[in-house]
């Protein structure tokens, strides 16, 4: 029997981006997951139409006066949408969390606890109560004026400053002074000043070394500088700075990126000497709750952090705050997190992790009718974390509200009470509803891939390769790894598993490839090198290296042996390759270089005298002028997250008109970055340097994506296989260790399957790959299994076991054992 209207959302015509004028019906008060292979069209339907329609609603009904200033958001294309509910939005992550964002901001915790020290905390006799902001370190109440809150301070030494004391100061013994003329210019100073600028660094005196290095003096010479026989020679006048002086202030007041970088590389990260790394002022460290400070709670896993909040003696104001406090925390080790501490940063979370802190703080707002629309909501979660998930939307649903999800992971799919199967293909291919109704149903669909796997899932195949070697680890410590011994076979495909805050990633990242990288001489940003130079500068950006970033402290390794067998290190994460719209996928791979040659050799182009720069919009000449090239302009809303809209001059197109008159093979060059790469390989098949880009950007599964799909659009998993593609377009080589982090991430399982291929070629080609990985069919196909845990945060960080597949599902320690067995027993 058909349900009632009220009972239903009903979508008609809905035509965003690849979606085919689609008419849907959904039941409300559900667990509605929406499936499909990767670019199909699911996000489109869930966010595109549904929450952009339901957003829409919400700005209409604000007072005219502030509704004006929001007025530039697009509206959904869709012709009717009824029964819609207020609507809820929890998407990926798209940009890239700050050091100041811990777990206790995100979840709110910290707003709590800060109100408990303030009403209720003991105070030192004759100490004035203190607002809840003191007890912040990110506002100016509560900050350390040292350290401005961050607990840390850049401390420089000799040392770090003049890395080689064999070199003389003219040989650039003082490595922390910038290069070409200023560096020479400090030394061409020191040698008018009378240092001895040829002898080496550890010869010179004590005293002159420290004035070089430290001193707050800044001396004007003249400077007679020794220049070639051809150039002018010509006395100036200039000023001195120390080495101390011009990395502090680089740090302090520089926006490149890349002098940020070099200035960090010559200091060390220390805590703050004044609140030793609490981060806040002694008045407000002065005041405790059952003995304890603010700080100090904070730095406790949150389980422990309940147990002593329980303990606490206090007033009926004081046990109200815990009350709250300890049913907050209740919602967050129910998702498994009890191991996380408030003061955790949220850059040094996984994915898995801040997604299941947000769904925690969903579940404490206690909305009812309301939709909520998920995006992959079991993304980087361990199958024994996903249990804890489906027990959270059931939760949801019972309080009387609706949940859209967009989801691959089987076992959300199967525990649905409505599937809505889109596809059949990615892009073009897609954009059609095959199915809406019970999962039973969806079995009988022939074009569903999702159907297909569902019913029958594909029999597990392991390579079994024999490795050619180890890189043996012994007495790691590094956060809650303490003293482990690790080997990592070479030549096979290694996958490391583990629940949530094992310490995968720490081994992985900050153990493994961080000694690989010590070992070749390289930096992390010469590693992830890039083609684009405004993503290459928005991801350094985004690697933490903003006006508070430090590198973190390094891993203690007793015993390391077996580097010498690596050549090349390539680590493939899944950090945003831009945060604006003016990077994108086209010049993120290098193939719009190619593009725009093409453009620029067209007979209308050099008839107008236009170059290859011409075609940039990362440059004035053929940009568009109002939005800069970036083809959207923020929108500010009033009390909502900002926003971008498309540019109302250039409507998206980037470019000028006069630019956008060149055509090549009938196309613009803004019509060329709206194809899909699986269009554009068609398009640009005879021009080799464009379509061995494209080649690999399909053989990844982003066939579906546009070339000028803006980076904020971009899933953490698309970003991930776009630094993976430009990688494999480069020349093939043996004995490289490919590190990936849960590289399928976002994929259908059959756009799995095309990757793993991908990765196994990798392995048959000489190299070694080793992948952080929860899908239990790519763990089942690896060579070698690394699993540690058992549990997360101090339950964690131990080698649980080790071995082909076969062997680690067969430990009774492990808690991906059984997961891993019930995929190798398939039929």
């Amino acid at each position: 029997m058909p349900l009632p209207d009220s009972a239903m959302i009903r979508v008609r015509g809905a035509r965003v981006h690849n979606l085919r004028d689609v008419d849907v019906d959904m039941p409300r008060e559900a667990l509605v997951v929406v499936t499909g292979v990767s670019g199909s069209g699911k996000s489109s339907l869930a966010f595109g139409t549904v929450y952009a329609e339901a957003q829409a609603r919400y700005l209409e009904s604000v007072a005219p006066y502030a509704r004006r200033l929001i007025d530039q958001l697009a509206v959904p294309d869709v012709g009717e949408i009824t029964g819609l509910p207020p609507a809820v939005a929890l998407q990926q992550a798209r940009g890239t969390p700050q050091s100041r964002s811990t777990v206790g901001t995100v979840t709110t915790l910290s707003n709590s606890l800060r109100m408990l020290f303030s009403r209720a905390g003991q105070y030192p006799p004759g100490a004035g109560r203190l607002d809840s902001d003191a007890f912040s370190s990110n506002t100016p109440a509560g900050a350390c004026p040292h350290c401005h809150g961050l607990g840390r301070v850049h401390e420089v030494t000799e040392a770090s400053l003049v890395p080689d004391d064999g070199l003389s100061i003219r040989d650039k013994a003082v490595a922390a002074w910038p290069g070409a003329w200023q560096g020479k210019n400090y030394r061409d100073i020191l040698a008018t000043l009378g240092y001895d600028v040829d002898r080496p660094w550890r010869e010179l005196a004590q005293a002159d070394r420290d004035w070089i290095l430290f001193t707050d003096s800044q001396p004007v010479v003249t400077v007679h500088a020794e220049r070639e026989a051809h150039r002018i020679q010509r006395p100036y006048q200039g000023t001195y700075s120390s080495a101390r002086r011009y990395v502090l202030h680089t740090l302090a007041t520089s926006q490149s990126a890349t002098l940020r970088r070099k200035a960090l590389q010559h200091v060390e990260i220390c805590p703050c000497p004044v609140c030793g790394g609490a981060g806040l002022r002694p008045e407000a460290l002065a005041v405790t709750v059952d003995g304890a400070s603010i700080a100090e709670l904070t730095g406790l896993p949150l389980t422990a952090l309940a147990v002593r909040l329980a303990a606490a003696p206090g007033s009926d104001v004081a046990r109200g705050i815990v009350a709250d406090l300890r049913a907050r925390i209740d919602a967050l080790t129910g998702l498994g997190l009890g191991y996380l501490a408030m003061n955790r940063t949220t850059p040094t979370l996984s994915s898995g992790e801040l997604q299941r802190l947000r769904l925690a703080t969903v579940l404490r707002s206690s909305l009812f009718g309301v939709v909520y629309v998920l995006d992959e909501p079991s993304a980087g979660m361990h199958p024994a974390d996903t249990k804890d998930l489906l027990t959270v939307l059931d939760r949801l649903r019972e309080a009387g509200n609706s949940l859209l999800v967009v989801e691959h992971e089987p076992d959300v799919i199967r525990h649905a009470d409505w599937l809505v199967d889109v596809g059949p293909g990615a892009g073009a291919h897609g954009g059609r509803v095959l199915y809406s109704g019970p999962p039973a149903g969806l079995a009988g669909v022939a074009d569903s891939a999702t159907g297909r796997y569902l019913a029958n899932p594909p029999k597990a195949r392991s390579h079994q390769r024999t490795p050619t070697g180890s890189i043996e680890l012994r007495g790691v410590r590094h956060h809650n790894l303490d003293g482990i011994d690790v080997d990592v076979p070479l030549g096979v495909f290694t996958a490391v598993t583990g629940v949530s805050g094992s310490g995968k990633t720490t081994l992985v990242t900050a153990v493994l490839a961080a000694a690989v990288r010590d070992h070749l001489g390289v930096t992390r940003d010469a590693v992830t090198k890039d083609a684009d130079r405004d993503a290459a500068r928005d991801a350094a950006t985004a690697d933490g290296e903003e006006c508070d970033g430090a590198p973190a402290p390094a891993a203690s390794i007793g015993r390391l042996s077996g580097l010498d067998a690596i050549d090349r290190l390539v680590e493939v994460d899944q950090k945003p390759i831009g945060r604006t719209p003016r990077s994108n996928l086209a010049t993120y791979t290098g193939l719009f270089d190619g593009v725009r040659k093409l453009f620029a050799a067209t007979e209308e182009a050099r008839r107008r005298g236009y170059s290859v720069g011409r075609f940039s919009f990362n440059v004035e000449g053929g940009r568009c002028p109002n939005c800069q090239g970036e083809g959207f302009v923020a929108v500010e809303l009033l009390f909502l997250p900002g926003a971008y809209s498309p540019c109302p001059v250039c409507h998206g197109a980037r470019y000028n008109p006069e630019t956008l008159q060149v055509r090549y093979r009938g196309k613009s060059i803004a019509d060329v970055l709206a194809l899909t790469v699986d269009a554009a390989t068609d398009f640009f098949a005879d021009v080799p340097a464009v379509a061995r880009s494209l080649a690999t950007l399909g053989e990844v599964g982003l066939g579906y994506l546009s070339l000028g799909q803006p980076a904020t659009e971009l899933s953490g998993g698309e970003a991930q296989r776009i630094k993976l593609a430009t990688e494999l377009q480069r020349a093939r080589r043996g004995h490289t260790l490919f590190v990936l982090d849960e590289p399928t991430t976002g994929l259908h399982p059959a756009d799995v399957d095309r990757l793993m291929r991908l990765l196994h070629a990798l392995v048959d080609a000489r190299n070694t790959v080793v992948v952080i990985e929860h899908d239990m069919d790519v763990v089942a196909a690896a060579d070698h299994v690394l699993d540690l845990g058992p549990g997360g945060g101090d339950s964690g960080g131990r080698v649980v076991a080790s071995g082909a597949p076969a062997e680690v599902a067969g430990s009774q320690a492990s808690r991906t054992a059984p997961y891993l067995r019930a995929v190798l027993d398939r039929p």
